[in-house]
């Protein structure tokens, strides 16, 4: 499996968002974005899901151009894990699961009895399987997001796309689910995932980009490329990055003076 974007330009009717952005993720590899509030990171991710419509350049799945997809086909090879939110529809953890399966069942057709222990099975993989009668309306919001990813899962794909999987969350759930992050990557599929802590990319990712103002200025390994200059230039606040042996990787803080007060 391999997602290729080549100077892609992106954004919506009347208004462009970014342009030039060319990377590309591989199955077994994590590629983290990361870049401040605003420079397009979730509009460049609904460009590669194939939600909004390139406005330039090259995007193709495994030597495909994304255009000579179906919806349903596409599906069945890539998912998406958005933020989580909430609903105004009560359904229970284990439908919302079983969503994941829309692709691969007919129109109108009823969840088989394969399709349900697939998503038994994804929700016992995240450990969650206890909520799965549970509304997801009522469920906190780590319990949220991993019931999303959980849906994603049991679309069986072979690349998974996570816009922020932790924001908002606490700071056990967010190990939780970089954890997990991991232990896709290492079980063969490729993500791209995107996050505003540095420190999350050091935990999980194999390549970093850096986007900033709807381009990509910096891509590489997290070592290359997460150094205390690019993320002052990115977020234009000073940041400390050492390597803390305890952890067996690197760590970023902002440093907090009076340089970084508005």
């Amino acid at each position: 499996m391999r997602l290729f974007a080549e100077h892609l330009a992106f954004g919506y009717r009347g208004a462009r968002i970014g342009e030039d952005v060319s990377l590309s993720v591989s199955s077994g590899e994590v590629l983290c974005l990361l870049g401040p509030n605003g420079c397009g990171k979730t509009t460049l991710f609904k460009t590669l899901l194939g939600l909004l419509p390139r406005q330039g350049g090259h995007l193709e799945l495994d030597g495909r151009d994304v255009s000579e997809f179906s919806r349903s086909e596409f599906a069945r090879r890539v998912a998406y894990v958005p933020q989580a939110t909430g609903t105004y529809f009560p359904f229970s953890v284990l439908d919302v699961v079983l969503m994941g399966r829309a692709s691969r069942i007919g129109t109108f057709a009823a969840p088989s009895p394969g399709d349900r222990a697939l998503a038994h099975a994804s929700l016992e993989t995240l450990g969650i399987s206890h909520l799965a009668l549970r509304p997801f309306t009522e469920i906190s919001g780590g319990e949220r997001q991993m019931t999303l990813i959980a849906r994603a899962l049991a679309q069986e794909p072979q690349l998974i796309v996570m816009d922020e999987p932790t924001a908002s969350l606490d700071f056990g759930n967010q190990a939780r689910v970089l954890t997990r992050i991991s232990a896709l990557a290492a079980s063969g599929m490729a993500l791209v995932v995107s996050t505003h802590d540095p420190g999350h990319a050091f935990a999980c990712a194999d390549r970093v980009a850096l986007m900033r103002s709807g381009t990509i200025v910096a891509q590489g390994t997290p070592a290359e490329v997460l150094t205390s200059r690019s993320l002052e230039a990115l977020y234009g606040v000073g940041v400390a990055v050492a390597f803390l042996e305890a952890a067996g990787r690197h760590v970023c803080t902002p440093t907090l003076s009076e340089r970084n007060a508005p």
